[in-house]
């Protein structure tokens, strides 16, 4: 289980996060929700060690991450794994080598294997056929894809997805949406996924939680939210431009 416990994070004279609590359990499909510029993405980078909060605690599987060294960081970006808005695969290298980089960085694996164990991970992500393919040749969505596979390397517990279907197509979209919930029900993954998409957040959420303003606005199931008379979260899920949102 992962917990927020009072996060605040500011940059400059601008506050971001001002006292951010909740809790994500295991092997859930966790959405994190809310406008442009409200702490979605700088809530998330806390869990890998790119950034670090002001004040409060981040426990992950009952063990205070938030002050960690960067050495004590290493095993923790093992369990939790992250996939950035950018695929950020190599374009010199097939999917198959991109995906097998971990594994002989972390693992010590040589090629051979590296990239033999990379063929089933693309496998898990319905991207097998394409292994010795390089990133250009291919879309936007099957490269986030390959990236979601190099992010399955070593096993992580959790997988902290960032915009994962920004500028793709809608058949790209609700694919990667699949795979997401894939992850979760087949591998019991707990994903945590930080997204504008109205689609995805309604389709496979376990539960969602907002941010508006610098705090937790709501947190809940898909039920939840669509039932909701909160105005901020009302004019959010329905894209009206007038209303209270920020």
């Amino acid at each position: 289980m992962i917990s927020f416990r009072g996060i605040k994070k500011s940059f400059g004279p601008k506050t971001v996060l001002k006292g951010v609590s909740f809790d994500v359990q295991d092997g859930e499909v966790f959405f994190i929700i809310g406008g442009s510029g409200v702490g979605k993405s700088v809530l998330i980078k806390h869990l890998v060690g790119l950034l670090y909060p002001d004040e409060g605690e981040i426990l992950l599987d009952g063990e205070d991450i938030s002050k960690f060294t960067e050495q004590q960081m290493y095993p923790i970006r093992e369990k939790c794994a992250m996939v950035f808005q950018h695929s950020t695969l190599f374009d010199s290298m097939t999917c198959a080598e991109n995906v097998a980089l971990p594994l002989r960085k972390h693992k010590g694996l040589r090629m051979k294997e590296a990239v033999s164990e990379a063929r089933q991970r693309l496998k898990q992500v319905h991207m097998a056929d394409f292994a010795d393919r390089f990133p250009p040749e291919l879309g936007d969505g099957m490269r986030k894809r390959v990236a979601i596979a190099r992010a399955l390397t070593l096993d992580p517990k959790y997988v902290l997805f960032d915009e994962p279907t920004t500028s793709l197509d809608p058949v790209s979209a609700r694919r990667v949406d699949k795979l997401i919930r894939e992850l979760s029900d087949t591998l019991g993954v707990t994903s945590i996924v930080v997204s504008h998409d109205l689609i995805s957040i309604f389709s496979i959420a376990d539960r969602i939680v907002m941010l508006y303003q610098g705090f937790v606005r709501a947190l809940g199931s898909r039920e939840d939210f669509k039932a909701s008379t909160d105005p901020v979260i009302d004019q959010f899920i329905n894209g009206r431009a007038e209303g209270p949102f920020e």
